[in-house]
């Protein structure tokens, strides 16, 4: 098998310390979108958010003087409208008082209350039920060819045969966490062939050694995936998602997860059961670690309500990890209340 360099991935010291760098490089572009992907990054680790500081704030300071003028006046504003959306959200509540993402268990389920994300626009509030597993590639809506992508670009080169990007995640809720887009300019919309399959299940192998804890998620078309234009989240936790802990029924313990999870360790027997949801055009999340993937079955976006704390239940939340936006719901939500909430989107 073809392999390339390890570029960042020869140690999770070496993947963080160049991730870091990377950050420390793009706040100096000075520009709108790079700011805000620097901002959100930072507020993850509140030790990388006080090195950061200083620029971030000198920055937001001068944005907030350049708009007002600008706008003052009566001139156009060039920057991307997604951004200037967030910005004005920020603006609202003040660099003051940003908060940092927080983290907690709550019985075997994490939560994390992520501020920075709640800003963020929901790309996909339009999505419509069509009861189909994909859409064509279209060029005209987001994706990760767009020009003002390549800023945001973390690492690229050919890693195991395939040409790899990896993008900053502009709004992360995972350590270290990438947008992972194989085959870049061939323009593959949201839908995993076998060879895509392959691909990452060889590649979350591989990484396992230098990166422990390394994984991708993987949304389907009609599961919450954001952009029509194949990738995985790219992520790194050590200790595990709750979905893969010994305690349930699927990784052969005795308690039963409230979603149905197919755990497969083979990757063809992954697959069989992959195409079949195709074929019945069914949408679900995957998560890959080191030898299994977990393949979670899922009702179709929008046909579940969703809490007032989230923007959706993506490959994260479905595996245990719930992503909130306010602070109240996070201190106070529950067991039961998670675990009713996972078994909403449960198909059986």
């Amino acid at each position: 098998m073809q392999q390339s360099s390890p570029g960042p991935f020869e140690s999770l010291s070496v993947f963080r310390e160049k991730f870091n760098i990377g950050l420390h490089e793009l706040i100096d572009e000075q520009q709108l979108g790079t700011f805000i992907l620097c901002l959100a990054n930072a507020t993850q680790h509140e030790d990388l958010f006080e090195e950061l500081k200083p620029k971030l704030l000198q920055q937001y300071e001068f944005f907030c003087e350049q708009y007002r003028k600008d706008l003052e006046h009566g001139n156009q504003l060039d920057v991307v409208e997604e951004d200037l959306l967030v910005f004005l959200k920020l603006h609202t509540i003040g660099f003051e008082n940003i908060k940092l993402s927080q983290l907690r268990n709550e019985s075997q389920w994490q939560c994390q209350f992520n501020h920075i994300r709640s800003f963020r626009p929901r790309r996909i509030s339009s999505f419509h039920n069509d009861n189909e597993i994909t859409a064509p590639y279209d060029k005209y809506t987001f994706n990760f060819n767009k020009p003002f992508m390549a800023k945001e670009c973390f690492w690229q080169g050919d890693l195991n045969g395939k040409q790899l990007d990896l993008f900053y995640n502009k709004y992360p809720f995972t350590d270290l966490h990438g947008i992972f887009v194989p085959e870049r300019e061939a323009c593959h919309p949201q839908l995993l062939t076998l060879d895509m399959h392959s691909y990452i299940w060889s590649i979350a192998e591989q990484l396992s050694g230098a990166l422990p804890g390394a994984g991708f998620g993987y949304n389907s078309y009609g599961a919450y995936a954001s952009v029509n234009h194949l990738h995985f989240q790219m992520f790194i936790e050590p200790q595990g998602l709750p979905v893969t802990a010994d305690t349930w029924q699927h990784n052969e313990g005795s308690e039963q997860y409230p979603l149905q999870i197919h755990r497969l360790d083979n990757v063809k027997n992954a697959w069989d059961i992959i195409s079949k949801l195709h074929d019945s055009r069914q949408p679900y999340n995957l998560l890959y670690t080191a030898g299994s993937v977990y393949i979670i079955p899922r009702k179709v976006q929008g046909t579940v309500k969703v809490p007032i704390w989230s923007s959706g239940f993506t490959w994260y939340e479905l595996c245990g990890a719930m992503l909130m936006f306010n602070q109240d719901d996070y201190n106070n939500i529950d067991n039961d209340a998670i675990y009713n909430q996972l078994g909403e989107h449960d198909i059986r």
